[in-house]
C-alpha cells in the first residue's frame, strides 16, 4: 500500500534538513580550521562530521592546517583519521604541500599515517623536489629516511639534485643538502633534458662548494 502524500513530503522534508544540517557542519569544519579554532575542530570532530570535506578548491580541512602550519588542528585531524594524502585542485595533498613547505611536524605526522612517498605534484615532482630547492635541510633529511626517491625526474626533467643547484644560490643549506642526497645515492651524473649534468650546472653558476662535491662523488 502506498504512503500517503503528506508522510512522503514529510519524510523527504526530514532528509532535506538532516542534509542541511550535515553540509553545515562540514562548513563549519573548514570555518574553524581557517580561523585556527583548535576547540571548535574538536568539537566538530566529536560529532562525526566529514574529516575530508572540500573547499571550493578541493582543499580538505587538513590541507588548510597544513597550509597554515597549524600543528595541533592538523594533529587531531590526522588522529581523526584525515586523509593525509588527498589532493586539492592544484595537485597538493597535506603529505606534499608539508615536503614543500618545510612543515617538518606535519610533515612527521604525514610520513606516521600513510603518505603516498611516490605521489607527485602539478609539476610531476616527488615532496622531496621542492624541499631541495627551498633549502629546507631537515624536510630533506626526514624525506630521505623515509625512502623517497632521490632520482626521481620530475616534468621539467629535473632531480632534487638538480633543483638545489638550478634554482639555489649555493649557499650552506644547499651544500649540505647536496652532500645528503649524494649520500643517499643519487646519481650525480644524471642531466637535465637538455644534456646538462649537475656539475656543469654547478660551475656554470660559480657554486664552487657544490661542484667540489660533485667531483668527490664521481661527476663527470
Amino acid at each position: 500500500m502506498a504512503w500517503p502524500i503528506p508522510f512522503k513530503t514529510a519524510v523527504l522534508a526530514l532528509g532535506l534538513m538532516v542534509a542541511s544540517s550535515a553540509m553545515a557542519a562540514d562548513k563549519d569544519l573548514l570555518d574553524a580550521v581557517r580561523g585556527g579554532q583548535l576547540a571548535q575542530v574538536e568539537q566538530l570532530l566529536a560529532k562525526g562530521v566529514d574529516l575530508d570535506v572540500r573547499a571550493i578548491d578541493g582543499s580538505t580541512p587538513l590541507l588548510l592546517a597544513t597550509q597554515a602550519n597549524r600543528i595541533d588542528i592538523a594533529r587531531a585531524l590526522i588522529e581523526a583519521g584525515a586523509d593525509v594524502n588527498r589532493k586539492n585542485l592544484m595537485q597538493d595533498s597535506p603529505y606534499l604541500l608539508a615536503g614543500a613547505s618545510g612543515h617538518n611536524q606535519i610533515l612527521a605526522m604525514t610520513l606516521a599515517h600513510g603518505a603516498d612517498l611516490k605521489s607527485t605534484n602539478r609539476y610531476g615532482g616527488t615532496a622531496l623536489i621542492p624541499a631541495c630547492e627551498r633549502g629546507h635541510v631537515e624536510t630533506v633529511r626526514l624525506l630521505i629516511d623515509a625512502g623517497v626517491d632521490v632520482n626521481h625526474v620530475n616534468r621539467l626533467g629535473w632531480t632534487g639534485l638538480m633543483e638545489a643547484i638550478v634554482l639555489s644560490d649555493g649557499g650552506l643549506a644547499h651544500q649540505q643538502i647536496v652532500a645528503m642526497l649524494i649520500g643517499a645515492g643519487a646519481d650525480v651524473n644524471l642531466p637535465d633534458r637538455d644534456g646538462i649534468s649537475p656539475l656543469q650546472q654547478a660551475q656554470k653558476r660559480g657554486q664552487v662548494a657544490i661542484a667540489k662535491l660533485l667531483q668527490e662523488a664521481g661527476a663527470q
